[in-house]
Parts: C-alpha cells; sequence; structure tokens
C-alpha cells in the first residue's frame, strides 16, 4: 500500500470479543446456545428503560442532546457529584481512548497490572507512549509495586478494581497506604465498571478520594449491572478542569438518543440494581461451591464472573464447550493459559455450565 499508516497502528493487535450467539449457532449448527463470555447481565435491563425506549421511536430522525444533560444530570444527583463533573461517552473503551488521547504523548509512560482490561494497553500505544505492567500478587493488582515504578515519565496509572479479568479488589487499607505516595504530575484513573457487584467489606469506593485528588478520575458503565451494553454508555467523575478538556476530545453526539434516554432511567431503579446484586451473588456462590467440589482453585470475585483454573488447555477446553453450545473467555487470550473467565449467568445458565465442564474434565 502507497498510503503511509502510522507505525503505532501496524503495532496494535485487534481486539479480539467474546463470540456471539448468532455466529456459533451458524458456525456449529446449534440451535441452543448460551453466551458466559463478556460478563454481560444475563437478567436484562430496567423495565423502566425498556418502556422509555419504546416512547421515543419516533424520534430517531433528530440528532440527541449534544450535552447529554438529563444523563449527566441524573449521574450526578444519584452519586452525589455535580453536574460539571461528569463526562460521557460511547462505553469505558471510548472514555480510556479519550483520556489517552487527552494526555499520552510519545515516549509517555503509562503504568498497569500485567493481567487487566487490554484498552488500557491499547489505548496507550496508539499515542505512542510505553506501557509498564506490573506482576500480579495472588491474582490481584499489586498496588504497592504498581506505585513504585512511578518516575519522571510516567502520565497515567490505571488501577482496575475490581480488576478485569480475575474479578479481585484491593482494601481501603492498601489504597491509603499507597495513595499519598503518587506525584500530583501523575493521572489516577480508578475504572470500577463491576463496582455495582462489590461484596466484600472495606472497598475504597473512589467517589469517597475523588474531591482531594484533582488528579484522579473515575471510570464507570452501563453496560455491566444495568444491563445496556448494546447501547455503549459509559460515564466518568472528575475535576470540572479535567472534564472540560475531555469534552474537547469527545464527539459531540456519541451518546445516542436511545442510550442516553435509557440510561438516564436505569441510574434511578434501585430496585433492579438490587435484584441483580442478589441474583449474581447467588450464581456466584453456587459456582464457588462446584469448582471446590471439584478441586480447581479461583480467585474470590467480586464482579460478576469468577476466573478459574482449569488445569488444562483452555484453547481445546473453550473449543470443546463451545460445541456443546457454551460459550467462556479462554484463558490463551488472557495471558493465562491454563485459566478461564467464566460470566454468571441465571442458575439455570450456571448449573449448564458446571455439567458441560464436570463431563470434559
Amino acid at each position: 500500500m502507497a498510503l503511509k499508516i502510522r507505525k503505532e497502528i501496524l503495532n496494535l493487535g485487534v481486539y479480539k470479543a467474546g463470540k456471539p450467539i448468532s455466529e456459533v449457532k451458524r458456525e456449529l449448527g446449534l440451535d441452543d446456545v448460551i453466551k458466559l463470555a463478556s460478563n454481560e447481565n444475563p437478567f436484562g435491563c430496567s423495565q423502566k428503560a425498556k418502556d422509555a425506549l419504546r416512547g421515543i421511536v419516533d424520534e430517531s430522525y433528530m440528532y440527541p442532546d449534544a450535552g447529554n444533560f438529563q444523563l449527566k444530570s441524573n449521574i450526578a444527583e444519584e452519586l452525589n457529584v455535580r453536574h460539571e463533573q461528569v463526562f460521557c461517552s460511547t462505553g469505558s473503551d471510548a472514555l480510556i481512548k479519550v483520556i489517552c488521547n487527552t494526555f499520552i504523548e510519545e515516549g509517555d509512560e503509562s503504568i498497569m497490572a500485567e493481567i487487566t482490561f487490554p484498552r488500557y494497553e491499547a489505548s496507550v500505544k496508539l499515542m505512542g507512549g510505553k506501557c509498564i505492567k506490573v506482576p500480579m500478587k495472588n491474582n490481584g493488582l499489586d498496588i504497592e509495586e504498581m506505585v513504585n515504578c512511578i518516575n519522571e515519565k510516567t502520565k497515567i496509572i490505571w488501577f482496575c478494581n475490581p480488576n478485569n479479568p480475575t474479578g479481585t479488589t484491593f482494601n481501603k487499607s492498601e489504597f491509603n497506604k499507597v495513595l499519598s505516595k503518587i506525584p500530583d504530575h501523575v493521572l489516577i484513573v480508578m475504572d470500577e465498571a463491576y463496582i455495582e457487584y462489590v461484596t466484600s467489606e472495606n472497598f475504597p469506593d473512589s467517589l469517597d478520594y475523588i474531591s482531594d485528588y484533582p488528579n484522579m478520575i473515575t471510570l464507570r458503565t452501563f453496560s455491566k449491572a444495568y444491563g445496556l451494553a448494546s447501547l455503549r454508555v459509559g460515564y466518568g467523575i472528575a475535576s470540572e478542569e479535567l472534564v472540560g478538556y475531555f469534552n474537547r476530545v469527545i464527539g459531540p453526539f456519541d451518546v445516542n438518543l436511545y442510550a442516553q434516554t435509557a440510561a438516564a432511567l436505569a441510574i434511578k431503579d434501585n430496585e433492579f440494581l438490587q435484584m441483580v446484586y442478589d441474583k449474581n451473588k447467588e450464581g456466584k456462590e453456587y459456582l464457588y461451591n462446584e469448582f471446590d467440589s471439584m478441586g480447581l482453585e479461583y480467585a474470590v470475585s467480586d464482579a460478576n464472573f469468577v476466573f478459574v483454573n482449569v488445569e488444562t488447555d483452555t484453547v481445546q477446553l473453550f473449543d470443546n464447550l463451545l460445541k456443546r453450545g457454551v460459550i467462556i473467555r479462554p484463558g490463551h487470550l488472557l495471558g493465562t493459559p491454563e485459566w478461564i473467565r467464566v460470566s454468571i449467568g441465571t442458575m439455570e445458565q450456571n448449573k449448564r455450565f458446571i455439567k458441560e465442564l464436570k463431563d470434559i474434565l
């Protein structure tokens, strides 16, 4: 090709998302397939959001509100922050890219866990930055060592809490111990995509810290507990100054009409969110008990998935489960060849997964 492509693009890989159900049905000729690969909410979304979506079809010809006013207002009210502290885009993925586009220059360094959400690395590299990966500690983030890696070149440090794909969390005392050691020139990104599922005590909700740390950003999403993954809505909380910079990078109509409408109502439906939390906890405890009975090691999770060591080649296990109509996330895509990540489904789906896993192993 005569066109010159940026070297950063040439060095990037393509993100491999979980296989969609339709593709598996088509390729394998199956009629009954369950997907436990992408941490989607098997209980759907708020009925209030569904009803509202049906009512705005006739408005599809119009551009959405570029300022996301009602969505930002509802987020601000629910989380007790100022409207001006909220910024929104098409999922957390997009916000991660926005942050890197705003801050990362060629040669800058960014610190992250060795096994964590891969979009941090991709977004940093896209801007010519260098990723410093810190080895895991008991399947969790070694946040003390991560902070020790900070130098004058460091621009961003990424704390995924709960961490994806391990589901592990660090607690308040661990966080408090290192927070004061992070210099002002380093942006602290707290990715809390799964915070609505957290059951551990002493979890450090970043919103309790953000007013005292103008270099801190909280990222959250409507894709997981709120069940709106297809609509792509993510949001962040930061200082008004940072939000002002991010809004220069975010597209004016990134969050579409349907996404704004559904998310604005979903965040208010606490009854639905409590049901999701309870069902997820029940499913998680079921999987723990089954893994214990099978003698399989797993990471204690604060998310809607479990990271488990199946002690075998996960490429073959993935294929065998796929043929039985069960989609999971294999470890070879995560850098952990004998571990898999399985989303917590309905109880019926959880039992089917366990049955097929036992038969294969």
